[in-house]
């Protein structure tokens, strides 16, 4: 499937302003639902309700979510941050994994 298939089976976000995701250092960044990153807002959102955080199980099951923006983030490090930030999450080994998972915090409309 492609990634707009993919979005439309994840659970709606018209509730959602932002998703702030945080580790144990604070703020690590701010997703805003609004055009160009309301399609990461869904998977982050979906991955937080499934997983109750962004840890490296979490960031592996986003990285299918993203269907072919994946390979494209792979080809292009740096042109969609919030694939990149799961592609590094998603490396993490279970001896770190839990300093490098992030929180989720719902900011609602």
């Amino acid at each position: 499937m492609q990634f707009t298939e993919i979005l439309a089976t994840l659970p709606a976000i018209d509730h959602i302003a932002a998703l702030e995701l945080s580790n144990d250092e604070g703020l690590v960044t701010r997703l805003e639902n609004k055009p160009g990153t309301a399609g990461s807002v869904r998977v982050y959102h979906a991955l937080t309700q499934e997983f109750g955080r962004i840890n490296a199980a979490a960031a592996t099951k986003g990285l299918t979510l993203y269907a072919e923006h994946t390979a494209d983030a792979k080809a292009f490090p740096g042109k969609h941050p919030n694939i990149d930030r799961l592609l590094a999450l998603s490396a993490t080994t279970s001896v770190n994994a839990d300093n490098q998972s992030l929180s989720v915090r719902l900011i609602t409309r």
